[in-house]
């Protein structure tokens, strides 16, 4: 008899142990398939977040080497080579920064209601950027343009400044106004234009945390007025700190070597620091149930494997006598083997088939409810975390300023399942190779034996 027949017919004469190995492998197949789509549907929340934040690597100094060689002075670097590094094809835009005393000159007043200047009368920061846009506060939504335009690239050379409202209000100004400022030495003067005016949500009795002044009196200006201001016109332009901010976050280890190749020594006193706290507060709760799943894929696999071995050892020592029976009749042993081959993949494939057509639904809800749970507990932690009093460092109350939590950043509560042929096919070549195995095993013990052996020993 055809061997492919009698497959058949041993599946439907075993109907019992057929219906108890289709509900092992369909347990089996939905639960590995269920991680599998998980793990995809992570995988591309998670990368959808990366490119929706974007990747940030953050050029500032490096704190470790802060002194080193009996120096305590900040590390600058010529902004030709920050230009040169922000030109590289991982680089989607970069800015970068410095500062300095700004003293408001004429009648001009700082806003009121703030802490008393540490900058003397008049006197407050001045930030030169080249992308204004690209500040933490502006791109997090924390603080907003009201009126005017950024400051950018285009205007590097121009005298244009942000001003917060308060300060616009306090001296009536309005974008294209002009201001006169004075440079620390408080000789060097020059006339700025007011080139756009933001809010700052902060009140005036909360000190800005970096320079401990009234975070109505910030000033934000062009590099190359404020640096001129400053008495830096004569040489080269040089800067403490940049931004980049990159197309993808997969490209940051070859951006980081293609800096360092460009920039060699002028790095030094510097770190390259990735910037993916944002990516990380929102795709935490992503990573939690991938482990999940992973992790219950696996026990019911292991689990279902070695039911399936059971099962497999069991049916092979009842059907020792029909395996006696034929090879005596000349029946090879190759053909056997191959009968049971058959058996076990016309099994895996109703399984795998049904589990292809529930899987994804129940997984799209199960993740859903478990997303959802992780979602809320990360919320509520981000929720809890506050900033410590005015005046405060926030140390004697135990506060790491390292948890502060990302803006804009809410951590991921959906995912979307979809299944595909690859997902099908992992699944498939999983729930083979175990039935497989766990069939081969006991089934070589028997065919290993001569007919005779197997018909004198009996069961």
């Amino acid at each position: 008899m055809n061997f492919v027949k009698r497959a058949g017919l041993s599946l439907w004469a075993r109907r019992g142990r057929t219906l108890l190995t289709l509900a092992t492998f369909l347990v089996i197949s939905a639960m590995v398939l269920a991680g599998v789509l998980i793990n995809d549907a992570t995988a591309r929340a998670e990368q959808q977040a990366r490119r929706s934040v974007g990747a940030e690597v953050n050029l500032d100094m490096d704190l470790g080497q802060l002194g080193g060689g009996g120096s305590l002075q900040a590390p600058r670097i010529d902004a030709a080579t920050v230009d040169r590094i922000g030109a590289l094809p991982q680089v989607q835009r970069y800015t970068y920064s410095m500062w300095d005393r700004v003293i408001l000159q004429g009648d001009a007043e700082l806003a009121g209601g703030g802490p008393e200047s540490a900058m003397g009368p008049g006197g407050t920061v001045g930030t030169g950027v080249l992308d204004s846009s690209l500040l933490p506060d502006f791109r997090s939504g924390n603080f907003t343009l009201l009126s005017g335009r950024h400051l950018t690239a285009a205007d590097k050379d121009e005298k244009r400044l942000l001003i917060e409202e308060r300060l616009a209000k306090q001296n009536g100004l309005e974008v294209g106004d002009t201001i006169t400022l004075a440079g620390n030495d408080e000789k060097t003067t020059s006339e700025f234009t007011v080139g756009g005016i933001y809010r700052d949500p902060r009140p005036s009795t909360e000190p800005e945390p970096e320079y401990d002044i009234n975070p109505g009196n910030m000033v934000y200006g062009t590099v190359g007025g404020l640096s001129a201001l400053g008495g830096g016109g004569s040489g080269p332009l040089q800067v403490g700190k940049a931004a980049f901010l990159l197309e993808d976050a997969d490209v940051q280890g070859a951006f980081k070597d293609e800096a360092r190749r460009i920039a060699g020594s002028a790095l030094d006193g510097f770190e390259l620091a990735a910037n993916d706290k944002a990516v990380q507060q929102m795709t935490g709760p992503l990573k939690s149930i991938r482990s999940t799943a992973t992790v219950a894929m696996w026990l019911i696999a292991l689990a279902g494997a070695a039911v399936l071995a059971l099962l497999a050892n069991l049916a092979v020592k009842q059907r020792r006598t029909e395996y006696g029976v034929l090879l005596a009749m000349g029946e090879k042993k190759s053909r056997l083997v191959g009968q049971q081959a058959l058996e076990i993949v016309a099994v895996a494939a109703l399984a795998v088939a049904l589990s292809a057509l529930f899987a994804p639904s129940l997984t799209q809800s199960a993740g859903r409810a478990l997303l959802g749970r992780e979602a809320t507990a990360a919320q509520e932690k981000i929720n809890s975390w506050e900033p410590p009093p005015p005046g405060s460092t926030g140390l004697d109350q135990g506060i790491d300023w390292n948890d502060k939590p990302v803006e804009n950043a809410d951590p991921i509560d959906t995912i979307t399942v979809a299944l595909d042929t690859g997902d099908l096919t992992t699944v498939s070549g999983a729930g083979l190779a175990v039935g497989l195995l766990a069939t081969a095993v006991p089934a070589a013990s028997v065919l290993r034996l001569s007919p005779r052996t197997i018909l004198t020993k009996g069961k």
